[in-house]
């Protein structure tokens, strides 16, 4: 998997120095297309009002806060990771308006406990990996997610249900993973397949004691 995350790193950064803070960047061919993944994201915070903090993993340059912010989401608390050292550096020149608490770490593992976290493209590029490979480190990513989101999470992929294939994308079957969360990681879970990009949405809500 090292191999694979090295690529990945050199991908976006190389991203990074040829479009500079865009959406391409990170992987989205508009703007447009980006904020729509982000709204999908962001239908599991019920009360944009109540203070919030955020994990975001695969933070590229830290669109997504923006984002919140923009939008009105009280956000206390920032953690964002990424593989890129480029991605961090130029996030921190971005982010240095923001008057909340805010970590950018380089790492794959997540070690920060939040109320939601988020995954916004992070888990399509698979490079040479298998699909069997790649469904098991999703997996075993997806329950460190469970396990540092207090409140919930929500994370894209690109759905199988396409007419073309790149063989570097992971491409991955709703229903599989509807079922997967369900049965193993949480009792409230929704699934947007609905909108018109060729990827689908899961949000998770955790029960609250």
């Amino acid at each position: 998997m090292e191999s694979v995350f090295k690529k990945i790193t050199s991908l976006y950064s190389g991203n990074l120095a040829k479009y500079g803070d865009q959406s391409k960047a990170v992987g989205w061919k508009t703007p447009e297309s980006q904020k729509l993944r982000f709204d999908k994201l962001t239908s599991v915070i019920e009360d944009k009002s109540k203070p919030v903090t955020i994990n975001d993993y695969g933070c590229g340059y830290c669109a997504y806060l923006d984002y919140l912010v923009n939008n009105g989401f009280n956000v206390i608390a920032y953690n964002g990771y990424d593989l890129s050292t480029e991605m961090l550096q130029e996030a921190k020149l971005r982010l240095s308006w923001f008057k909340g608490e805010m970590n950018l770490i380089q790492s794959s593992e997540i070690t920060t406990q939040a109320d939601y976290t988020f995954v916004s493209g992070t888990f399509n590029v698979r490079f040479e990996s298998t699909d069997n490979d790649w469904e098991k480190f999703i997996k075993g990513k997806l329950a460190e997610i469970s396990q540092f989101s207090s409140l919930g999470f929500s994370f894209n992929l690109l759905s199988k249900y396409v007419d073309w294939r790149d063989a570097d994308l992971f491409y991955a079957d709703p229903c599989f993973w509807f079922d997967y969360v369900k049965v193993n990681l949480a009792r409230k879970v929704n699934i947007l397949h609905d909108y018109p990009l060729y990827e689908w949405t899961i949000i998770v809500q955790k029960d609250v004691q």
